[in-house]
């Protein structure tokens, strides 16, 4: 039942959440995931394309362009699969702040700006990020193995669907740390409260991970060779990638806002004791 329960404190929090984004015109936050994400998805297309010629005639030179191309490989691989969580680590700064706003509408309690607590957060938003990176590629091994060796093919068994709400629950965890780390909880709080909430981190990361999925063909916004042959198909193709590319710069901040308002739904935060920095007075 409380798994139920807070599944629903997560998804009704989204709704909360885009209300307030509306109201409060946090909007114009998205650029920033926006432009993030151009890049990663560009960067990563890019490599992912590029074929390394091999021109290499002796040994050392082979072993060389083996080395650049599976370099290459797990350059664009982190790019495109983990961009999501590329997204979270290189935008924890911003999402810090945007959750204190959030908590400051809610509650009224306010923090003060203090370098050496950004510095922390970048930190921990890094560890958090690396973390659950390397958690849900090792399931994804142990899940890859159990479906290659029990079905034949992976692709047709049924355990890979498994994979979905593993990453459904370390993207909500993301989310949920800013959250914690406000409430003075070192990493290791943070992990316990999370999996006693799973049902707030798998509603918070669900939204977030179908948003942002990656099927975003960004190089149709920039390539109009195609237009002169068959205009409709292009406006169209160009339309649908537009809007899934400000879907996934605007799941970011929605999710954000949406896991500051599960978590106060659940704790309470304007009765919550808060870090050093709090004070329930605005400036």
């Amino acid at each position: 039942m409380r798994f139920i329960k807070n599944l629903f404190i997560g998804y009704r929090a989204y709704i909360k959440a885009f209300r307030l984004i509306i109201d409060y015109k946090l909007y114009f936050y998205i650029i920033f995931p926006a432009i993030l994400m151009l890049g990663i998805y560009q960067v990563g297309f890019m490599i992912h394309l590029h074929e390394p010629k091999a021109t290499a005639t002796s040994m050392n030179g082979i072993i060389w362009y083996l080395i650049k191309l599976m370099a290459e490989i797990l350059i664009a691989t982190t790019l495109m699969r983990f961009a999501k969580y590329l997204v979270v680590i290189l935008l924890s700064p911003l999402f810090s702040k945007i959750s204190e706003k959030v908590e400051f509408i809610l509650t009224g309690n306010r923090y003060r700006f203090n370098f050496n607590q950004l510095v922390n957060d970048v930190k921990r938003g890094f560890r958090i990020g690396i973390r659950n990176m390397m958690w849900e590629v090792f399931f994804f091994t142990v899940v890859f193995l159990v479906g290659t060796v029990g079905w034949g093919d992976f692709a047709l068994s049924p355990v890979r669907h498994i994979l979905f709400f593993i990453s459904f629950y370390y993207y909500g965890f993301s989310f949920m740390d800013y959250i914690h780390e406000r409430l003075k909880m070192n990493l290791h709080e943070s992990i316990r409260l999370a999996r006693e909430n799973r049902g707030i981190a798998l509603s918070i990361g669900s939204v977030y991970s179908v948003m942002i999925w990656n099927f975003i063909d960004l190089s149709t916004l920039f390539d109009w060779s195609s237009f002169g042959a068959d205009p409709w198909q292009f406006i169209f193709t160009f339309l649908t990638n537009l809007g899934l590319w400000f879907c996934a710069s605007f799941a970011p901040i929605w999710s954000i806002v949406a896991a500051t308002i599960a978590m106060h739904d659940l704790l309470d935060l304007t009765t919550t004791q808060k870090n050093e920095f709090a004070e329930n007075t605005m400036d």
